[in-house]
């Protein structure tokens, strides 16, 4: 696909990042687009690699490799290096419900086990996609378009982020009345309250919410099913009920002083912080505010990265990320081949910007919090820490050993603990009676998605646990087939 010869003749080019120094001023997305010349070529480096790996879509050495939406990358590059815009977002859509969501916070494993990417850089494969949606809504192609016929079947989703938003397009476009439930003020889930608006600007999701709308779908905000209407009550009014409510149930640290004012949930940071800026500029003072603080993340992952870049742009006086795990390696290691995701050291757009303000990366490697301590009035001070090494138990399982020794004391008066989630919240699969696994997810299986309840189903998060905004419309896509087989006997929606 492409030019024969693009991959030899061009190099890779990603969007421009706005300097970091300049961006932590405000809440704008901190990507430029690049101009159309630049993304055909871009587009011309796809190599016609004969069997591209790019959306495979399967999962090695626990991480991702290759799309799992299965986004059919090479025919839209080629697309693209002809100037076909329009074809190739159909191509793009095929797939994809939401590319300028994915082309926006998507890690692009897609790049990571580009075949290009053996021992050249990849293919802008992201950039290109977001480019391909951004020019679709530009020239008006991306319109509401409303089903021709209703099934008078009723199909209740719980939750709108990725999964949720996925499946309820999917069934209204095969005809189905769908209701979408969302216990916040605005729809979106993850994407509206859990991504900052510097990743993903929120005039973004809502144009898709609005497309959605204007296309059948009904959507209820403030109402938590399992607390404000019984989850029984759905099952009882709705020929299928479909659970995308995520995993969102996070991980504590129950070490001595986590009682101590001061010490939050990242994700309650997160939330607060967006809803704040969308109601009121932050001018309510209604969020957690990090201008002044000593401020402690512990948690390496997207959502440390997060936290980090929104304590910066809170004038923060320091900020410094716990992380427990090795520093990666500069280039992949010999057990991290191609095409699995390449585990390497880098810095994200949070560290960048933490080092623009305050000379270095915050991150600190190693690391295991062992107590908080405060001061008269129970509100957090400091932290101590001991570094680890990390060893095989009698099982085999490696796990993190303190080292007699290393003690330190790091002075915080804001920590913010971002160390993932352990599954869904309880009142839905509680109310319904369903059927749990070992890690608390909804029992269901990849493919059918069908819970222990007949006529209920379960996906994205709440049924895989976290994972990737790609993988959370994979799954919505997929739940969205097995409802329609489910409710007709037949379905002509893909899988």
């Amino acid at each position: 696909m492409g030019k024969p010869t693009g991959f030899l003749e061009f190099e890779r080019e990603t969007p421009t990042e706005r300097l970091p120094e300049d961006r932590i001023e405000d809440w704008a997305e901190i990507y430029e687009p690049l101009p159309e010349e630049t993304l055909r070529r871009q587009g011309a480096r796809c190599m016609d690699c004969g069997v591209p790996f790019c959306h495979t879509g399967t999962e090695m050495a626990g991480r991702t490799s290759g799309c799992p939406i299965h986004n059919l990358i090479p025919e839209w590059n080629d697309l693209v290096y002809r100037g076909m815009w329009r074809e190739a977002l159909d191509r793009l859509h095929r797939t994809n419900n939401f590319p300028e969501f994915t082309g926006r916070v998507c890690p692009a494993p897609c790049e990571g086990s580009c075949v290009l990417a053996i021992d050249d850089p990849p293919v802008t494969i992201k950039s290109i996609e977001n480019a391909i949606a951004e020019r679709g809504f530009e020239e008006g192609w991306i319109v509401a378009e409303p089903p021709a016929w209703r099934t008078g079947k009723q199909v209740a989703v719980v939750g709108s982020g990725p999964a949720g938003l996925a499946c309820a397009d999917q069934l209204n476009h095969a005809g189905h009345t769908v209701t979408v439930y969302e216990r916040d003020d605005r729809i979106g889930g993850l994407l509206m309250y859990g991504i900052p608006s510097v990743k993903l600007d929120k005039g973004v999701v809502q144009r898709r919410v609005d497309l959605l709308e204007a296309e059948g779908i009904q959507f209820i905000t403030g109402v938590e099913v399992g607390v404000d209407i019984p989850a029984s009550t759905l099952k009882e009014e709705f020929d299928a009920v479909v659970l995308c409510t995520g995993a969102t149930r996070p991980r504590d640290l129950p070490v001595k002083g986590r009682q101590l004012d001061g010490i939050h949930f990242a994700m309650d940071f997160l939330r607060a912080n967006t809803r704040s800026l969308l109601d009121s500029g932050l001018q309510d003072g209604d969020y957690v505010s990090a201008e002044g603080r000593n401020v402690v993340i512990i948690g390496g992952g997207d959502t440390g990265t997060d936290c980090v870049a929104t304590a910066v742009r809170h004038r923060c006086a320091s900020v410094t990320q716990f992380e427990i795990l090795a520093r990666p390696p500069e280039t992949r290691a010999p057990d991290n081949p191609w095409p699995e995701w390449p585990h390497v050291y880098f810095l994200d757009y949070g560290q960048k910007e933490a080092k623009a303000r305050f000379g270095d990366d915050p991150r600190q490697y190693l690391l295991s919090t062992t107590r908080f301590v405060g001061d008269d009035e129970g509100r957090v001070r400091e932290l101590h820490t001991a570094q680890v090494v990390w060893e095989e138990d009698e099982t085999g399982r490696r796990i993190p050993v303190p080292l007699p020794g290393t003690e330190k004391i790091w002075t915080a008066d804001l920590v913010l603990l971002a160390l993932g989630y352990e599954g869904p919240e309880d009142p839905v699969p509680a109310g319904l009676e369903l059927e749990r696994d070992a890690r608390s997810n909804i029992r269901a299986e990849h493919g059918d998605y069908e819970t222990s309840v007949p006529g209920v189903f379960a996906a994205g998060d709440a049924r895989r646990g976290q994972s990737l905004v790609v993988w959370a419309i994979e799954e919505g896509r997929g739940a969205a087939r097995a409802v329609d087989l489910h409710l007709m006997g037949r379905t002509e929606l893909p899988g």
